[in-house]
């Protein structure tokens, strides 16, 4: 059975970790999954966007630490290689956070582009109290995302936040009952899905790097170059004689 399904539909792709019975824990098995099914998406010119959540009741109740081994940082990278491939994704991710997301899974929520969260969605830190320090970047994604204080909260203090209470400090964009929540990602994916495929990936890397910029006008300049980019596309050049075509008719 594979621990990790996929559907496409309307240029986007649900990605949905398979392995109840153990709460969507990550494996190197599922980590592999997670890497091929990735380099088939980017290569599927019908996908514009991903959805990732997980089958219930759980999104994703962390790692399999069994991994370890002898070398345990060798263990540490190869099981965060799964949600790491997904941030090192051209195609936008949307998070639909169903149920748990632990450690390691908190990680995999990190990591995607937006976080949606269903009411009784729980984001459980966890790293201290099974004596393990955060790892895979966590500490440093959370505080991106929610600041200094609601990270200290969750990591040093456990505490747990649902939906509501993520979606308060920032930790999802947007929280829905727990029937809507699949549905709310798929849709706001699709938005994705109707702009050209290509004009996608591009704002997405822009979105990263601009990131680092200094100044509003070195944002300026990082953004010039494919924004001119974008307007010698025939889409752009279709729209623009729509537009003109409008406006001469009134």
């Amino acid at each position: 059975m594979s621990l990790v399904d996929v559907a496409i539909r309307e240029k986007v792709a649900t990605v949905t970790l398979n392995d109840p019975d153990r709460r969507n824990a990550v494996t190197l098995a599922m980590c592999d999954e997670l890497d091929s099914i990735f380099n088939d998406l980017e290569n599927n010119l019908d996908v514009h966007a991903v959805v990732i959540t997980g089958a219930p009741p759980a999104f994703c109740a962390g790692a399999d630490l069994s991994h370890l081994g002898d070398s345990a940082e060798e263990g540490l990278l190869a099981i965060y290689e799964g949600f790491l491939r997904v941030g090192r994704s051209s195609l936008p991710t949307i998070a639909a956070v169903n149920g748990a997301a632990v450690g390691a899974g908190m990680n995999l929520a990190l990591i995607c582009d937006v976080r949606l969260a269903a009411q009784s969605a729980k984001f459980d830190d966890r790293f201290l109290n099974l004596g393990l320090h955060p790892g895979g970047g966590h500490t440093w994604m959370f505080q991106k995302i929610c600041g200094p204080q609601a990270t200290a909260a969750a990591v040093l203090f456990s505490q747990i936040m649902d939906g509501t209470e993520a979606a308060r400090v920032g930790l999802a964009h947007q929280v829905y009952p727990d029937g809507e929540l699949l549905e709310a990602a798929q849709a706001m994916a699709e938005g994705a899905g109707r702009a050209p495929r290509d004009l996608v990936i591009t704002t997405k890397r822009t979105l990263q790097d601009i990131r680092t910029a200094p100044t509003q006008r070195a944002a300026v300049h990082a953004e010039l170059g494919p924004q001119v980019w974008s307007t010698r596309q025939p889409v752009f050049a279709e729209k623009l004689a729509k537009l003109k075509s409008k406006i001469s008719s009134r």
